[in-house]
């Protein structure tokens, strides 16, 4: 009886251990992530799925270029995916609206690569930080677009000057 016990304590205790890596993996290293919209085409196509990693939004280490998901402003049960054009400080150019919007302190802004079809910071203004939820690290599906994502040149560093 005592043997049966054991074991189903045991047993129980590796469950619960393998569900709870598994959360805290997810929620705060890596997870899996779909594109649902046309707005990043043609860096994400609709229904690419990739790799998100929290840990970036989680230890702010995003930087100018970089895809993101995020919650919709008007929407907080949607989930959106853009690329990150402006961090607190920064001034932005609303191509949209015809001038330069400054982004306050906590917030950030975001543009779909998609100009024509994507609803974003151009619309919206610039979000809070707080809505971010992960960076897009890589996308894995479909297998003959495996990879990291391409930055834009916009957003590439120029060469050291040598002199």
């Amino acid at each position: 009886m005592a043997s049966t016990f054991a074991s189903v304590r045991r047993k129980v205790a590796y469950v619960v251990s393998g569900i709870s890596t598994c959360y805290c993996t997810f929620r705060f290293i890596c997870g899996l992530g779909k594109c649902e919209d046309v707005s990043m085409e043609p860096t994400i196509q609709h229904g690419d799925l990739v790799l998100i990693s929290p840990y970036y939004v989680n230890h702010q280490l995003l930087q100018k270029g970089d895809v993101v998901f995020c919650r919709s402003p008007k929407n907080p049960r949607a989930i959106i995916c853009k690329r990150l054009v402006g961090m607190e400080g920064d001034t932005v150019y609303n191509d949209e609206k015809g001038f330069e919007e400054y982004v306050d302190k906590g917030q950030i802004w975001l543009e779909g690569d998609n100009k024509c079809c994507s609803i974003d910071s151009r619309t919206f203004g610039p979000l809070p930080y707080g809505l971010l939820i992960s960076k897009v690290a890589l996308r894995l599906w479909p297998p003959e677009r495996f990879g990291f994502l391409e930055l834009p040149k916009r957003f590439r560093m120029p060469p050291p000057c040598s002199t």
